[in-house]
């Protein structure tokens, strides 16, 4: 049974598909890409169909992630058929849990910076489209420390189906 986390923020084409490329990477290296997948989307639809922004993607490549993407915008139907649903601020949390169709649905959305224990009170990643390339070489650092709590809960999830 395939475990899918779905990253979203704004208009799917910095934080979001940065954020999927990195777990992506991060589920490959650990072997479990057969068992979990990985995407993105966005709250709303103004990007949908457009790639991922031209900073997103040099910072990725520079940093060796792969950078194939196509802005979506996140459904509400979705929640059926993901395990877990992670918004890049508190607005994302906020908007992803009024759509939920469900509490249970609702209980699936978690921030990202929530699987860094460094993070302390600020779990937001700040948007970096409005600012220049620093902005979103932070979004990559915040999504990288991120990443290793949030493959640990992952991997705690599938160890307790096969339980």
């Amino acid at each position: 049974m395939t475990y899918r986390v779905c990253f979203v923020c704004t208009g799917n084409i910095c934080r979001s598909p940065m954020a999927e490329s990195v777990f992506r990477a991060r589920v490959e290296e650990a072997g479990l890409d057969s068992q979990v997948e990985v995407d993105s989307a966005g709250t709303g639809g103004w990007h949908e169909g457009d790639g991922a922004d031209p900073r997103t993607v040099s910072v990725l490549e520079d940093h060796g992630y792969g950078s194939e993407h196509t802005a979506r915008q996140f459904r509400d139907s979705w929640f059926a058929r993901l395990d877990l649903v992670i918004a890049l601020d508190s607005g994302h949390l906020k908007a992803l849990r009024r759509l939920a169709p469900t509490a249970e649905d609702a209980a699936k959305v978690r921030l990202l910076r929530s699987y860094d224990p460094a993070a302390g009170d600020d779990l937001d990643v700040p948007d970096p489209y409005y600012g220049g390339i620093d902005g979103f070489e932070e979004c990559l650092e915040m999504v990288e420390a991120a990443s290793p709590g949030l493959l640990a809960a992952v991997r705690e999830h599938l160890e307790g189906r096969a339980a």
